[in-house]
């Protein structure tokens, strides 16, 4: 006779084999596989009805209901304009968990998390859907014995203010003697320096620092979460990871795809705002912070903030010559065929935006003296590839002098982030046999292969975070600040300049011939070969 679930039992237990099992729900501060259940929480949605939701916070919550890490108590609220049903919301997100985990579907799990889900119709600026939000909240407020509520506004970055605005003068963004409240901001925060400020002012006027969540899903990918472990869990990385044995670094972010009918949005934003005060930066810091006091989230950021307002901004005359911009032009990818990025659907025919960036970064501290720090980030490249590459000093060559030997290869540590996490150490080696000669080595090490893979969206650890109140992976405001402090002149100059050569790298290849420059005027090369 097959297995049954008892009536409300968990359905993120295993069926039982041998008849009914007594239901268990996890309690704040019960752990599962090493990790902390959330407390009771009710999240708001802003922005239900969009990609966001369907793509990545619907399926990274269904992933941490899989691995037993929300409460029992969890409410989801999803808010947006469309006129629709609690009961056709649920109906909606049921059909997208199907299409974005296939196989690794867990019909048990989504009937627990489905239960859980409601739904506000509103516009963001519609005073009577905030007092029916409002109402929402006090039901699960005396259902639940408390009134903690988490805010993600998944929505369009001139909304973040309004939305914060409105849910103050609602009473629903004040902590109350039972309860917290949260708000998840999702970039772009801001589009450069001044608007940042103003940002951070707007939502300062109405919440602590304390409750800005700034969220960057780079900073969920595991790979990345392993730096501050690789480095200071590692008594032979941390004393080489300096200016004395550190030649540079080079960080590689590559999409195989266009702008893929963002056109509009790209036209406003372009690959340096896009990508580089927020995912980049956030990379550095974290490659380059000191030793912080401790893994409290203050104790981390504070580092992470001297490293970013330790970056040199540029002068004007530099940015000619420590920063690179392109446009794609037709090319071939995988056997797909892209058009020019200005033939794209809502892009000027005359467009200067750019889809490529690549720049050489300072640090002006006592450790990373010297040591160049290179960037570059683009659409349209041969692959999909987001790595971090920290190349060594050479050795002296005087002891292979009069040998077969022609030249050393320099050691190199690559963390790779995207599409494949994981980390390689690459070192030299003799070739067996009676004369000398030197092979490079690589040691690999596989996330998937060696824990074993698990389904991520990479949301899963930032909403977890978020849930127990811990800020470590998300930016606080003097960081965003200082992050657009830096690219605010390169901004300027490549406003004020046209770029006279766009389109000027093909789709599929791996920038302009100018980024390769870059890095040749120093004599090094990109770590990726140009194939």
């Amino acid at each position: 006779m097959p297995s049954t679930r008892s009536p409300g039992a968990d359905p993120r237990e295993p069926i039982p084999t041998g008849g009914p099992k007594e239901q268990t729900m996890p309690s704040t501060g019960e752990r599962h596989n090493g990790a902390r259940c959330a407390g009771p929480c009710t999240m708001v949605i802003f922005g239900a009805s969009g990609d966001l939701t369907k793509r990545k916070l619907i399926p990274a919550l269904f992933n941490l209901v899989r691995e037993k890490l929300l409460p029992e108590q969890l409410s989801v609220i999803g808010f947006a304009r469309r006129q629709t049903t609690a009961e056709e919301f649920r109906e909606q997100m049921r059909r997208n968990i199907h299409e974005y985990t296939g196989d690794d579907f867990d019909a048990a799990a989504w009937q627990w998390l489905e239960s859980r889900l409601d739904y506000v119709a509103g516009a963001f600026d519609d005073d009577a859907a905030y007092a029916r939000l409002a109402h929402k909240l006090t039901e699960r407020a005396a259902a639940a014995g408390t009134s903690n509520v988490l805010f993600y506004l998944a929505a369009a970055p001139e909304q973040f203010g309004p939305i914060v605005e409105k849910l103050s003068r609602a009473g629903l963004t004040g902590d109350t003697p039972v309860g917290w409240r949260r708000v998840v901001v999702e970039k772009p925060f801001g589009r450069d320096l001044e608007s940042a400020r103003d940002l951070n002012a707007q939502l300062r006027g109405f919440l602590h620092e304390s409750q800005i969540y700034r969220i960057d899903h780079y900073l969920g990918k595991e790979t990345v979460q392993n730096l501050l472990v690789f480095r200071f869990a590692n008594g032979i990385f941390e004393p080489i990871w300096n200016r004395r044995y550190v030649d540079h670094v080079q960080i590689t972010v590559a999409e195989a795809l266009g702008v893929e009918g963002r056109g509009g949005y790209y036209e406003t934003a372009g690959a340096l705002r896009d990508m580089v005060p927020n995912h980049i930066f956030q990379l550095i810091s974290l490659v380059a912070l000191e030793p912080p006091i401790s893994f409290d989230a203050e104790a981390v950021r504070d580092e992470q903030s001297k490293v970013l307002r330790a970056i040199q901004p540029m002068k004007p005359e530099d940015v000619l010559t420590k920063a690179v911009r392109g446009q794609y032009g037709m090319g071939t990818i995988d056997g797909r065929r892209l058009p020019d990025y200005r033939q794209e659907d809502r892009v000027d025919s005359l467009s200067n935006t750019e889809t490529f960036v690549a720049m050489k970064i300072d640090i002006d501290n006592w450790r990373w003296k010297d040591v160049p720090f290179y960037l570059r980030v683009g659409k349209a490249m041969p692959r999909r590839l987001t790595e971090i590459t920290v190349q060594f000093r050479r050795p002296p060559f005087a002891l292979f002098r009069g040998t077969e030997i022609g030249a050393l290869e320099a050691n190199r540590l690559v963390i790779s982030v995207a599409p494949h996490e994981g980390i390689s150490l690459s070192f030299s080696a003799k070739i067996p046999g009676a004369t000398m000669r030197i092979g490079n080595v690589d040691m690999d090490f596989d996330y998937a292969e060696h824990f074993g893979s698990k389904p991520a969206i990479g949301y899963e650890r930032l909403l977890h975070d978020a849930f127990l109140g811990d800020q470590t992976l998300f930016q606080r405001a003097d960081m965003v600040e200082a992050g657009w402090a830096v690219v605010a002149p390169v901004l300027d100059v490549w406003q004020a300049l046209t770029a006279r050569d766009f389109p000027n790298y093909a789709a599929g290849s791996w920038g302009p011939d100018s980024a390769a420059e870059l890095l040749s005027r120093d004599g090094r090369s990109w770590r990726v070969s140009e194939q």
